[in-house]
């Protein structure tokens, strides 16, 4: 009901605020406001996703938990939606969604409301040298691998396909 009522409100806040804004200042500064705002919004997505995507990367490198450097990166991407949305309460959203303070408070109130029930890391078992499929600890000095023991007295079937003749 509530995405809903975002639906409804959202447009009607942007249509109020394009009418006052426009009304004040005239239709072409109030449409190129528009335009900056999402060039300029578009340059700040840049930015700050590639710096949350190294902030992913470094999370995965050091076997961290990766939810905050996603969860900023999803809020980015958003940001970045909501920025090329031409309006100014959506440009609004936007750009506080590009300060990490705000992103910060907003995976706070998150974490209030969302309750993992269990979290593991796949390669957590990777740092004591252990296999990461069986959960063993294995030797470095073994390579897995398959075989398949070959009849010497059967004739030649034709060429394996590694060889060549």
């Amino acid at each position: 009901m509530w995405l809903f009522a975002l639906f409804v409100a959202v447009p009607i806040i942007e249509i109020a605020l394009f009418i006052q804004v426009g009304g004040l200042i005239g239709l072409w500064p109030t449409l190129l406001i528009v335009i900056v705002t999402a060039i300029l919004g578009t340059a700040l997505v840049r930015q700050q996703g590639a710096l949350a995507m190294s902030q992913l990367r470094q999370s995965f490198s050091e076997l961290n938990d990766p939810s905050e450097p996603l969860a900023h990166g999803a809020m980015i991407l958003f940001s970045g939606a909501l920025l090329l949305t031409p309006g100014f309460f959506t440009d609004a959203m936007g750009f506080l969604l590009l300060v990490p303070a705000f992103r910060m408070f907003v995976l706070k109130e998150l974490r209030k409301r969302v309750k993992v029930q269990s979290f593991t890391m796949g390669q957590e078992n990777m740092r004591q040298s252990a296999d990461p499929f069986r959960g063993t600890p294995r030797d470095p000095h073994i390579i897995d691998g398959e075989w398949e023991e070959v009849d010497q007295n059967k004739p030649n079937q034709g060429p394996s396909g590694w060889t060549r003749h």
